[in-house]
């Protein structure tokens, strides 16, 4: 297989993965809100911070955000490299380019995924349509993974998508644990036990599909040490870091078969950081959260730098 070939269908997989978990991001963080216990969580004004917070907007620190401008920044601007719509395009774009190796099903539900998205009324989107146009997003998003996993065999091909599924499956998660332990700061103050209880674990939970599963095993209300918990380092929790590093590895493993890895390879690189993962304990997140969010996006971001120039670069 062609490196570029290869580097567009890692990338496919990625911007699928994106675009789900920004388009449920918005949902579920704007219309938890409604029913959020504070003032300050209920406000537009922090819900909006939110959300240029997890998705990196460049938008002034300092002013009002105006629903309709941030809104239509993310979701559907064709001019906004990070929004939802130019991941659909770019994922059909790598598509494209790799049609020869992919199932005409995948491709027609990868299609279809991109003309929702590009022929959907901005108009409608910022002023009524967010529930709308977020949903089918999330949904459709699954229908393509079904595709992924049911119409292509599951050998090297299949082993290159997942692996971009599962990077950014990993950094979109960490990307809304740290939104949303800024927003429980915020919402809480300097006050420990409600920085512990605050709301905003509730709706981080719900922003990654792990609410129900959550409370299936701890049987408690969730608190900021049981949520990171979960979504860090439980290998059960299909959304938590550490089940993405563990697919990574698995998909890599296939791609690099070799039992003695160059100290080198993605395949040496992922196996140290999954290992690291593997044996930590909450202490460790609860020490010092701030600190180990960050190092959780570094050390997965050099993941995907590593793979990019071992395998893509051409």
């Amino acid at each position: 297989m062609l490196a570029r070939v290869a580097d567009n269908l890692f990338w496919m997989g990625r911007y699928i993965e994106r675009a789900e978990h920004m388009a449920r991001f918005m949902n579920v963080n704007y219309f938890s809100s409604l029913d959020a216990p504070s003032s300050t969580s209920q406000s537009r004004e922090f819900v909006l911070r939110s959300m240029v917070n997890m998705t990196g907007l460049s938008m002034a620190s300092s002013g009002v955000l105006k629903e309709q401008d941030v809104l239509y920044r993310i979701g559907t601007d064709p001019g906004e490299s990070s929004s939802i719509v130019n991941s659909i395009k770019n994922a059909r774009g790598n598509a494209q380019s790799a049609r020869d190796l992919i199932s005409t099903e995948l491709y027609e539900s990868i299609n279809k995924f991109y003309h929702f998205a590009v022929d959907y009324p901005t108009g409608k989107f910022v002023r009524t349509g967010l529930f709308d146009f977020t949903t089918q997003v999330t949904e459709m998003t699954a229908i393509i993974r079904g595709k992924i996993r049911g119409t292509l065999l599951h050998d090297s091909i299949y082993a290159i998508i997942m692996l971009g599924v599962n990077l950014e499956r990993a950094l979109q998660i960490t990307r809304i644990i740290q939104a949303k332990y800024l927003d429980a700061l915020h919402a809480e103050g300097e006050q420990e036990e409600g920085f512990r209880y605050s709301y905003e674990w509730t709706t981080l939970l719900k922003c990654t599909e792990s609410y129900d599963m959550m409370r299936r095993l701890y049987k408690k209300q969730p608190t900021s040490t049981s949520t990171l918990e979960f979504l860090i380092l439980n290998p059960n929790c299909p959304r938590s870091v550490m089940n993405s590093l563990n697919q990574i590895y698995r998909h890599i493993s296939i791609l690099d078969p070799l039992r003695i890895r160059d100290k080198d390879s993605s395949a040496f690189l992922i196996g140290k950081i999954r290992a690291e993962y593997q044996f930590k304990s909450i202490e460790d997140i609860d020490n010092n959260h701030r600190e180990f969010i960050t190092e959780t996006l570094s050390s997965l971001s050099a993941i995907g730098s590593r793979i990019e120039g071992e395998f893509f670069y051409y």
